[in-house]
């Protein structure tokens, strides 16, 4: 049976959820403009796994229209009731470079007491290319949850402003690894030589895959 935005709407109709998921992975396989109009009335789904499938797509069907996704994606990082749909939220914002709500992410990143949204927002942020960003990821640099430092240092890296590279060569010696491998390959994106005299340090890391990856960034 071939698949047609008609068999999709029923899926997307169904009042089995599973169905509704189904019908979401298949509009990846039609033409994008069809696939926006039909995806937004399951953004606000009663499920929360079809929620997050939706909105998670959204950071590619966007892009045929930023300004209603934008609106969507708004709505859904402030009221959505799950954390894991806020997140998804902040991902597509980071992936559409949607720039216009940094301050949206910034709020809500000071609002919520859940570390997987602040992750997701500080991961985003990246992506997102907006210079107002690295007050937010120098603060994050500071938290006592290594997984929103490692976020930070990688979305440093990313943004790519040179003020991140006497910030980031504290964690040189940081006990974390994973840390050290993503300081690696932030100071090799930001460059200069004070990021490469960091990075040397690093090629003899006691982690073959931290001191593997710094070589590679020289």
């Amino acid at each position: 049976m071939s698949i047609t935005p008609e068999s999709i709407q029923d899926l997307l109709n169904s009042e089995n959820f599973g169905e509704r998921i189904r019908g979401l992975n298949q509009l990846r396989q039609i033409e994008t403009e069809t696939a926006f109009e039909m995806i937004q009335p399951l953004i606000k789904d009663q499920n929360t796994r079809v929620r997050y499938a939706a909105v998670s797509q959204l950071d590619t069907l966007g892009k045929n229209n930023k300004t209603a996704t934008l609106k969507m994606l708004r709505d859904r990082l402030f009221n959505d009731p799950e954390p894991d749909v806020q997140a998804a939220a902040a991902d597509a914002i980071g992936g559409l470079e949607l720039v216009e709500a940094y301050e949206d992410l910034a709020q809500v990143y000071h609002d919520t007491s859940e570390w997987l949204v602040q992750f997701s927002i500080i991961a985003a942020l990246g992506e997102l290319g907006e210079p107002r960003g690295f007050e937010l990821l120098q603060e994050a640099l500071q938290s006592d949850n290594n997984l929103l430092q490692t976020a930070a240092i990688g979305s440093m890296g990313e943004l790519g402003d040179r003020r991140a590279v006497p910030l980031l060569a504290t964690f040189a010696e940081n006990e974390d690894w994973q840390i050290r491998y993503r300081l690696a390959q932030a100071l090799g994106r930001l460059g200069g030589e004070e990021a490469k005299t960091v990075i040397i340090k690093l090629t003899d890391d006691e982690f073959e895959q931290v001191a593997t990856e710094a070589k590679n960034n020289l």
